[in-house]
């Protein structure tokens, strides 16, 4: 197969696809007639040619992808004027303290805090399949440990926990992101289930859930939630 004809395959199976394509299944489309070095190139070619249009091709956790540009935005809002529902400030707060922590157990993220942690607002996280528990702390009770997972960083256009912005901390420094730690536990769940990942609508400007009407009481008046 030339590499005009290759160009072609690629490009309607990522336009076609409803995730994020891994290097492993492109390479499945040629047969073994072009290997990984070869894929690269058509790949920067690819996006080379997409340059100038209203789309990219963009490489994320989870494979690659085609997406809408940030300044598309305001005219692809226009068809959807509705303003899609948030979370809770409960729940992203619980959301950072995972994605900047892992991996955690709710009682640690009740220590950050200072509230109890609703089960609600860690299920809707991991209905949206930001989240995800990849083990047990061997303590009493042997409460789960949550980290955030590949879908996580598709949904915010990441390649890795080490793009998202570092914190300032109270002392003045910067708390950075724990990358190695999601490296290593999202590679595991994700080969678990196959490499497969929920899609993604790159238009959809990271469509919530609705906000979770929880009611927050301080650890001292609540019971431990660690398990």
């Amino acid at each position: 197969m030339n590499t005009p004809d290759a160009k072609r395959v690629l490009e309607t199976a990522l336009i076609c696809a409803s995730a994020p394509l891994a290097e492993r299944e492109m390479l499945s489309l040629f047969e073994d007639q072009f290997d990984a070095d070869a894929l690269q190139q058509l790949l920067q070619e690819l996006a080379s040619d997409w340059q100038p249009r209203g789309c990219e091709l963009v490489r994320l956790a989870g494979g690659w992808r085609f997406q809408s540009r940030a300044e598309m935005r305001e005219f692809l809002d226009r068809l959807n004027p509705e303003k899609p529902p948030r979370y809770s400030r409960a729940a992203m707060e619980t959301l950072a303290i995972i994605a900047y922590r892992q991996p955690v157990t709710r009682g640690d993220i009740e220590d950050i805090r200072g509230v109890a942690v609703s089960s609600q607002i860690v299920k809707a996280l991991e209905d949206r399949g930001w989240v995800e528990a990849i083990g047990y702390r061997e303590t009493p009770g042997r409460p789960a440990l949550y980290a955030t997972t590949r879908h996580f960083l598709d949904d915010l256009g990441l390649r890795g926990l080490d793009q998202l912005p570092a914190l300032l901390a109270e002392d003045g420094s910067e708390l950075a992101p724990q990358a190695s730690l999601l490296d290593e536990s999202t590679a595991e769940t994700t080969a678990e289930r196959g490499g497969d990942e929920a899609s993604v609508d790159p238009a959809a400007d990271f469509p919530l859930e609705p906000a979770l009407d929880v009611s927050e009481q301080p650890i001292a008046d609540s019971p431990s939630a660690n398990a």
